[in-house]
């Protein structure tokens, strides 16, 4: 089951015309991956005080399949996909709400495959997750 997170987009996520630039997408991927680690309990600050480590983005993968356009509204998801002791590999959507088209279902807009490493925050090399995160993590 996947994470939504809804979005409107505003006139800095467009370009000049009204169609939402193509990097926004990983800036909204950002956000739903921060909430969906929210939804979980788990705050990246308090993680990096209370672990010493944090997550980083080492691989992005994305498909854009439809344009959205200013005052849109999205679904936004996250679902992890893969688990490793050093990252975590997490599928990602971009949808816009049925509503926006009266339709019965979301229509894809942009997906994308994003790998997070864990490094240690001092240093940004590479650490293993701790345990107690990755059953934190998965269900």
């Amino acid at each position: 089951m996947a994470f939504e997170f809804p979005i409107r987009v505003y006139w800095e996520d467009t370009d000049a015309g009204g169609i939402v630039f193509y990097a926004n997408y990983l800036k909204f991927f950002e956000r739903a991956r921060t909430e969906w680690l929210r939804s979980l309990g788990v705050g990246q600050q308090r993680l990096r005080e209370q672990t010493g480590g944090m997550f980083v983005v080492t691989d992005a993968q994305l498909s854009y399949h439809r344009p959205a356009r200013l005052d849109d509204e999205l679904i936004v998801t996250a679902a992890l996909q893969a688990t490793g002791r050093a990252s975590l590999t997490i599928v990602q959507s971009a949808l816009l709400k049925p509503e926006q088209m009266n339709e019965q279902a979301p229509l894809l807009l942009s997906e994308g495959t994003i790998r997070i490493g864990w490094v240690d925050a001092a240093t940004l090399r590479p650490a293993r997750i701790p345990n107690t995160l990755l059953e934190q993590l998965t269900p």
